[in-house]
């Protein structure tokens, strides 16, 4: 009995220790932009994204851990957008406008789209929720966290930003 109480423990651990360990970018991972219909109905050329470095995060309306970081996510689009650096997002809501709602009512700016599963494949699959990664100007993944960010580090994405 206390064998295998131990052993729960013991697996519970591990689990707990996964699930917050650091996923590294995948360096073979090379991203090609498309054109993307972003959730006001504006369209993303593949053209504005190309040469630059894309900061993305994968969010949802209903992920208190997004809500989160989104104001993170937020203030840097604010400081270095346009400054060698893009900010785009990609919602797993399941409607445009609950997620647009959502970005009003918190004053968001950033570029968002809804996810997709190719979408997600382009950018070496989703592991959780909230994600960013980054891409940089050459298209290669040169970073990915798959967990909730902390302000400081979210602010550290801008180390990034092509010069």
């Amino acid at each position: 009995m206390r064998l295998a109480a131990l052993h729960k423990t013991i697996v519970a651990l591990l689990l707990a220790l996964l699930a917050v360990a650091p996923v590294p970018a995948t360096e073979a991972q090379t991203v090609r932009w498309t054109d993307l219909t972003l959730i006001d109905g504006r369209v993303l050329k593949a053209s504005e994204l190309a040469g630059k470095t894309v900061v993305v995060e994968f969010w949802a309306s209903w992920c208190p851990f997004c809500a989160r970081q989104n104001p993170h996510i937020q203030k840097l689009h604010e400081t270095h957008g346009g400054k060698g650096l893009v900010v785009l997002t990609f919602t797993l809501d399941k409607k445009d406008e609950t997620a647009l709602q959502y970005m009003k009512r918190h004053g968001y700016t950033f570029a968002a789209a809804r996810s997709s599963p190719a979408i997600e494949a382009s950018l070496g699959g989703r592991r959780a929720l909230p994600e960013v990664c980054v891409v940089d100007a050459t298209g290669r993944i040169v970073f990915r966290e798959a967990r909730e960010m902390f302000e400081e580090d979210v602010a550290a994405l801008a180390r990034f930003a092509a010069n």
